[in-house]
């Protein structure tokens, strides 16, 4: 299975992952908290060490911070002074619980074959005209970065095809340039859409 070698990235390297100089993606942030009421419920999934949870925590939301990593979620406990559960996406099981979700640079890690059925359990986890923000290292196939961590590397186009069959409604899907953990360019999707 792909994910084995980018699960045993993030266990070995947790605490250098979790404590990276990492800018907020603040902009985001704002943008997807404006969007939604005062003390909103939020799942988060893959918090990795915590950042965004520990910024919406401070804005007065709600937030359940979830990581597939055993080790991470120990570091975002660390940081945010909470419980953080240790849960696969395909584990997801709740039904009209949230208010929105927000999977900064997680479901990217997703096998192409399991994204519709993970992106079927985020959308019953979500209430009625619940928000999703979603993103993507952009790309035409699935492969591995130089340490190995497994992504899916959708195209917008792909991904609004797949979000429109799963039902999601006022999809938007932006572009960008950056960069990730590796350092090197990258080409970056940013998916927002509603149950």
């Amino acid at each position: 299975m792909p994910l084995d070698h980018t699960s045993a990235f993030y266990e070995e390297n947790a605490e250098t992952y979790a404590k990276r100089v990492r800018s907020l993606p603040k902009q985001q942030l704002d943008a997807f908290l404006a969007g939604l009421a005062p003390g909103a419920a939020i799942l988060e999934l893959g918090c990795g060490g915590g950042q965004d949870s520990a910024y919406m925590l401070s804005q007065g939301f709600d937030v359940t911070p979830t990581d597939g990593s055993t080790e991470l979620t120990r570091q975002a406990e660390a940081l945010i002074g909470r419980p953080v559960r240790v849960m696969l996406f395909q584990e997801l099981d709740a039904d009209s619980a949230f208010d929105a979700v927000w999977a900064h640079a997680s479901l990217l890690h997703v096998p192409r074959l399991e994204l519709p059925n993970v992106f079927t359990r985020v959308r019953r986890a979500l209430r009625p005209s619940g928000h999703l923000h979603a993103s993507f290292k952009a790309g035409e196939a699935e492969g591995h970065d130089g340490f190995g961590r497994y992504y899916n590397y959708p195209s917008a186009e792909w991904l609004s095809e797949l979000l429109t069959k799963g039902g999601w409604r006022n999809i938007a899907i932006g572009e960008s340039d950056g960069s990730g953990y590796d350092g090197k360019p990258t080409r970056w999707l940013t998916v927002s859409a509603e149950r």
